[in-house]
């Protein structure tokens, strides 16, 4: 019992317990519980009609209308339809990304300000966090 939890759980925050294909949020508890809010299922991203394998690399968190609407077609067609090109980042991701940004805000900033002194570097504190929000993460 307590691997299977690890396991969903793995799967869960794969996705920061984001739908794989059209990105809603999911209740890590209502798994498997048709109708609840934030129900999920556990989605095979090449369908095992299609040689897919339970392989964790192929196992997603899809909320139950996607995994129903989705069947065996390819993952891309599906996100296609919600709008979406890719599946959500995990939290550790998210955090990577961030961090990646605002190493480079810092640099962004730095080189500005010793190029241009003190309004140099009041411009590139602007520009640096505007650079940085922008590329953050949204899901």
């Amino acid at each position: 019992m307590a691997k299977d939890l690890i396991r969903l759980r793995k799967i869960y925050d794969k996705t920061d317990g984001y739908c794989h294909i059209c990105h809603k949020k999911l209740a890590f508890s209502n798994h498997g519980i048709t109708g609840a809010k934030g129900a999920w299922h556990i989605e095979h991203s090449i369908p095992k009609a299609k040689g897919g394998t339970n392989h964790m690399n192929n196992l997603f968190a899809a909320c139950v209308s996607c995994n129903i609407d989705k069947g065996t077609s390819h993952t891309k067609t599906a996100r296609s339809k919600n709008g979406v090109s890719r599946a959500p980042y995990s939290r550790k991701k998210k955090e990577e990304i961030r961090q990646g940004n605002t190493v480079a805000g810092a640099a962004i900033v730095g080189a500005i300000g010793l190029l241009a002194g003190p309004v140099g570097a009041a411009i590139g504190a602007v520009i640096g966090g505007a650079l940085g929000s922008e590329n953050s993460p949204k899901k």
